[in-house]
């Protein structure tokens, strides 16, 4: 998928013309442009040089992506700088034009004597005013030459009509130059107090909504805040500080108290515990020592680590996660076809609504001042933005609040899907359990049992495989090489020794080739009625014993069924383990349905025949899950699970917690309302506001649209649309519940930690401020309350849980404010 930075779009018919063009490029399979961020997303064997050639044909240009945010800003500063000067030049127009012909404000010239001056003082500062604004009319401009008229095209067309009407009837007033009660009747026809508010009020929608969609990319760019930029690596036995892409794998890196990983690693000397919150959600830290992984951009508490770079550059995990929320954010939703095909026909069905209108009402008797007037007001009433900005905004924000809390989404359809599913299976093993399989009790018919236990899964990557090597370690069982070792998938494993050939497998596959005694299956009955998986092992068809292995339940699995249930979702616990293990575990945590002794290409059966009537979402982490959850509506990976897991989902959940599946969940259901909500702002407000300004309701209600509340009402409009979906960002989410082992490890420690951070803050000029850098903060979950103090300019950061300064030092320059200093 390629990508590219398109400038000079205003509105959705912009974006709607550049897809057309890009689209009719050969090579090209799929396009999309975001409006929010400007960029379109190609995909196909394409070149670049075509593909941007298509853009500049159409009208627009095409920006280096590493420029980008750069751009964005530069454009904001411009627009806030545009914003001033015609504020500035319209509070004296409109004294000019409405104060002293209206209210008697006092002037230099009386109206009534000198009408004609104050006819060219409204052309001076209207004039002025387009100046100042003369983007619209060249953007305008273009979009009409390439017949694609946009937003721009609107408004300039109202402005500029506005101006030439009044200039023309400034020429009659002129030759009526001795008859200055007559030339003094043209004042109240003048226009050019619309033609100028038409575009200061524009501009002032377009300044907020800028900066708007700036609070809308702060998730992504508070990830990017995170990630190291530099990296302490051993060189010929020094330490030597490198820029952070200079890091090479295999390189050796050191992490002392309080710094970031830089990369992703593995431990080679030293202890530590780890704050992962910023990328898993999980708040308290997690205990590391040699051989343990670590992940780039968390944080070093108290250890000091040498560690073994194993993933650089844009394969860290911060990196992976920061492209998969801008691959998210570039991709649309279906919800948006609608749209789509709306803003393609927008403008050229408003300009014709607009010339209609200006005949009738002149059919019907009326003036051309007064039809003038109702046709500008269509024009500049009428907002493509709004439709432009509708879905993409709110995918932005959603995808954004998921990534603060682990939940990463692949693309903009899975946001909204995920949604709209009625059914969830869960796998059991690692998903609802915590996959950590250990031997729980052995029943030995053979002294040879745990000698070929330890040959045959010594070479199985299966977890109760794992179980059983690690028990036969523990237990200093001695390792016998073995020939013809094979794999049955969800069966179990065999392979010869001494030409006699063994078998470990589930009953269900070993039953065929050994006979079992009855005392022995009364006994694995019972263990497996309270949720013990038994292994069976044999030689030669003699039984040799049998291993029985157990998993233990995560602690918020019941909670998570419960909170599924509650929003109307069916729960099936879909495993390969046997239906007495399997069906304990279920009644257990309060599943609907149980599927158990399904093998792994069996599971995509099952998901296919849930599938026939509802849409479903797949919960899993095994290599064994990856063909289920490709082909469920919804896979949904658990990210300590197997990398093809991960790579068959749609959305992967960087916590171990199952409650980030509910969390997943919850977030696309907000996101999907939201989405709901702006199309039906976007779309009502257009079919309200263009009859409202044609005069359809003059007879009903007899009230007339004027220009310039038109224009107010287009600016307000897409604000309206950009802050709904800002309200994502307050969505109360459910918190993982943490293991009781870790919270009782972890509970000494936290005694001991500062729980109080005093941060000194620059730019905060009044208690405006103060409450926005307090709100900011106190959003933060671990924050239990912010006090700010805006005269000395400090914050007392009160934390239920350690949070690094960096996190908090994110927060606050994301308000637009500069932090000095964290103690």
């Amino acid at each position: 998928m390629k990508k590219f930075t398109v400038t000079g779009m205003t509105c959705a018919a912009c974006a709607a013309r550049v897809e057309k063009a890009v689209k009719g490029v050969n090579g090209v399979e799929q396009c999309a442009v975001n409006l929010l961020t400007n960029t379109l997303t190609v995909e196909g064997e394409v070149n670049d040089a075509n593909i941007i050639t298509a853009i500049r044909k159409a009208g627009y240009d095409v920006n280096s992506k590493d420029k980008t945010d750069k751009v964005r800003n530069e454009e904001t500063k411009k627009l806030i700088m545009r914003l001033i000067s015609s504020i500035i030049f319209s509070l004296a127009l409109m004294y000019v034009s409405m104060g002293i012909n209206m209210f008697n404000f006092p002037f230099f010239f009386s109206p009534e004597k000198y009408p004609l001056v104050l006819a060219l003082i409204q052309l001076i500062f209207a004039t002025i005013i387009m100046i100042i604004n003369n983007k619209f009319f060249i953007n305008g401009v273009k979009g009409a030459i390439h017949l694609s008229p946009n937003m721009d095209t609107l408004v300039s067309l109202g402005s500029f009509t506005s101006y030439v009407y009044s200039l023309v009837i400034v020429f009659i007033m002129a030759t009526e130059i001795n008859n200055t009660q007559l030339a003094a009747s043209y004042l109240h026809r003048l226009f050019f107090d619309s033609s100028g508010m038409i575009l200061t009020l524009i501009t002032v929608g377009k300044t907020l909504e800028s900066y708007s969609k700036g609070k809308t990319t702060n998730a992504i760019k508070s990830l990017m805040d995170l990630t190291p930029k530099t990296a302490l690596i051993l060189k010929d036995g020094k330490e030597v500080i490198v820029n952070v892409d200079e890091v090479k794998v295999g390189d050796k890196f050191i992490v002392k108290p309080g710094d970031a990983i830089p990369v992703d690693g593995i431990i080679l000397e030293g202890n530590s515990s780890l704050d992962e919150s910023m990328i898993s959600g999980e708040p308290l830290p997690k205990d590391k020592t040699i051989g343990d992984k670590v992940i780039s951009a968390t944080i070093n508490h108290d250890g000091y680590l040498i560690c073994e770079a194993q993933k650089v550059g844009n394969d860290t995990t911060i990196s992976q996660i920061i492209k998969m929320v801008n691959d998210a954010n570039a991709t649309k939703a279906p919800i948006s076809k609608i749209a789509d095909k709306v803003s393609g026909v927008f403008v050229p069905v408003v300009i014709s609504i607009a010339l209609i209108t200006f005949i009738i009402w002149l059919s019907l008797g009326k003036d051309i001042t007064y039809s003038l007037n109702r046709a500008i007001s269509i024009l500049v009433i009428s907002c493509p933005c709004a439709l432009g900005l509708a879905t993409p905004v709110a995918i932005m924000v959603g995808s954004g609040k998921g990534a603060r809390n682990g939940i990463l989404y692949k693309n903009a359809t899975v946001l909204e899907e995920a949604g709209k599913s009625k059914i969830i299976v869960l796998d059991k093993t690692g998903t609802i359990t915590k996959g950590e399989m250990v031997v729980s009790n052995v029943l030995q018919l053979d002294p040879k049992l745990l000698e070929v236990v330890y040959a045959l899964e010594n070479k199985s990557e299966h977890p109760l495989g794992k179980a059983c090597t690690t028990y036969c370690k523990e237990n200093n069982v001695p390792l016998v090489n073995i020939d013809d070792f094979k794999i049955l998938p969800g069966k179990g494993v065999e392979g010869r020794m001494n030409n006699n050939l063994l078998i470990g497998a589930k009953y269900d596959y070993i039953k065929e080739y050994v006979s079992i005694s009855d005392d022995v299956l009364l006994q694995v009955e019972n263990e497996t009625k309270i949720g013990k998986t038994p292994l069976f092992f044999a030689e030669n068809g003699i039984l040799l014993g049998v291993l029985f292995i157990s998993d233990t339940v995560k602690d918020d699995s019941k909670e998570v069924i419960c909170e599924l249930k509650k929003m109307g979702l069916k729960t099936i616990m879909l495993t390969g383990d046997n239906h007495n293990s399997a069906s304990y575990i279920g009644e257990l945590i309060g599943v609907d349905e149980v599927i158990s002794n399904v093998l792994p290409d069996e599971k995509e059966n099952v998901i296919k025949k849930l599938m026939k009537d509802n849409k479903v979402i797949m919960v899993g982490d095994g290599i064994n899950d990856s063909i289920a959850l490709s082909r469920a509506d919804i896979g949904i990976a658990m990210s300590r699970g197997s990398d093809i897991a991960i790579e068959s989902a749609n959305i992967v959940v960087v916590s171990s917690s199952l409650m980030s599946v509910v969390n997943a969940i919850k977030i696309s259901r907000s996101t999907l309302r939201v989405i709901y909500e702006n199309l039906f702002w976007a779309f009502i407000y257009n079919v309200i506001g263009i009859p409202l300004a044609a005069g359809a309701f003059t007879f009903l209600f007899h009230f007339e649209l004027t220009p310039m509340f038109g224009a107010l009402a287009m600016s307000l409009s897409s604000i309206c649309v950009v802050l709904n979906a800002l309200r994502l960002n307050i969505i109360k989410i459910n918190k993982a519940s943490l293991p009781t082992n870790e919270a009782s490890a972890t509970s000494i420690e936290l005694k001991e930690v500062n729980m109080k951070k005093k941060m000194k803050i620059k730019g905060m000029m009044c208690k405006h401020c103060e409450n926005r850098v307090k709100k900011a903060l106190e959003k933060h979950d671990a924050v239990i309350q912010a006090i700010v103090d805006y005269e000395n300019g400090l914050a007392t950061v009160e934390l239920s849980y350690p949070v690094e300064d960096q996190v908090l030092k994110a927060i606050v320059e994301a308000e637009d404010y500069e932090v000095l200093g964290i103690e």
